[in-house]
């Protein structure tokens, strides 16, 4: 199910406030363009289907970081640097937002995870960064200041989520919607 414009709209601005906010504020990061890249992103990922929305050839749904990686090494032309972007976005969403979430991802400990993850997602924005771009994609000196500012990036994300659970009262914090 596709959000409707003016619904993707109202949490867009929802997340630009924040992500302004804590990236401003919080994290010193002053990057207009990295800024509205991120807030695009949340206002993307909250949606299951744009978080795990990458598909191999076959139509089966990606869904952790193993087969993205995978499926990034096979791709070539102008996929590819969807994929790697990809990557990156989803690396930071949930590095940035759900770290704990990563406890419950197989494989080595949580911040051995983390860490990994933050790997997977600079390298990603940096290949991304250098290949060329199709319509309306993301700037590559953005993708390309992504990588190089993703553990600021990751920070001002936690940021954003403590904002959040501070004006939803306390909450969880943000949820993926179906």
């Amino acid at each position: 199910m596709m959000m409707r414009s003016n619904e993707h709209d109202v949490i867009h601005r929802y997340f630009a406030g924040l992500t302004e906010y804590a990236f401003f504020s919080r994290v010193g990061l002053a990057d207009p363009p990295v800024v509205e890249y991120v807030a695009e992103l949340l206002a993307r990922f909250i949606r299951c289907d744009a978080a795990f929305g990458i598909r191999d050839p076959s139509g089966r749904r990606l869904s952790g970081m193993a087969r993205l990686l995978v499926e990034a090494q096979q791709r070539v032309g102008p996929t590819q640097r969807t994929l790697h972007r990809h990557i990156g976005d989803f690396a930071l969403f949930w590095a940035g937002l759900y770290p704990e979430a990563l406890e419950l991802v197989e494989g080595p400990p949580r911040d051995a995870q983390f860490h990994e993850y933050c790997s997977h997602g600079k390298r990603a924005y940096f290949i991304a960064s250098t290949l060329p771009p199709q319509k309306d994609d993301a700037d590559g000196e953005v993708l390309l200041r992504l990588s190089n500012e993703f553990e600021i990036c990751v920070d001002a994300l936690g940021e954003v989520r403590r904002e959040w659970q501070k004006r939803e009262g306390g909450g969880e914090g943000p949820v993926l919607l179906n």
